[in-house]
């Protein structure tokens, strides 16, 4: 398992959720929501962090259908990713996110919030989820998570 903080990014059209591992790459834990922005605010805000933590890999959700198809928020995914790669040292790897954020929702709902009271976090978690499915998919494979992002 290679050692290092990561960051794991879900990205949605109006908010971000950013999460990020400790040292050894065994546990994710929520970090922010950044807000979107057409202006690339959001993208500086996520490099700040990356800068700030030391981050040496960035795990970027990738949204798929069901049945592995790709849909329009695959495509923004994708996008996002690559133009954070203009933004970052730090390469980044793009892992199937299917059923993150329903994932997301149905902890804070254990957790006893409603969905209004878990809409500021819900993004943090689903970040939280990508992020800790990559580490334990690499420590069971040896291999890195995913697909570079070119």
């Amino acid at each position: 398992m290679r050692t290092g903080v990561r960051l794991g990014i879900d990205v949605g059209k109006v908010r971000i959720g950013v999460s990020r591992s400790d040292l050894h790459g065994m546990l994710a834990t929520p970090l922010e929501t950044v807000a979107r922005s057409e202006d690339a605010a959001d993208r500086r805000r996520i490099a700040e962090i990356v800068s700030e933590l030391g981050v040496f890999e960035i795990i970027v959700g990738l949204p798929l259908a069901l049945s592995g198809a790709h849909t329009a928020s695959t495509a923004d995914a994708v996008a996002f990713a690559e133009a954070l790669g203009g933004e970052v040292e730090a390469p980044i790897r793009l892992v199937d996110e299917r059923l993150s954020t329903v994932s997301a929702h149905s902890a804070l709902r254990a957790s006893g919030r409603n969905s209004k009271t878990a809409r500021p976090v819900v993004d943090q978690v689903a970040a939280t989820i990508i992020l800790q499915h990559a580490l334990d998919a690499e420590r069971a494979s040896g291999r890195p998570p995913g697909e570079p992002v070119e």
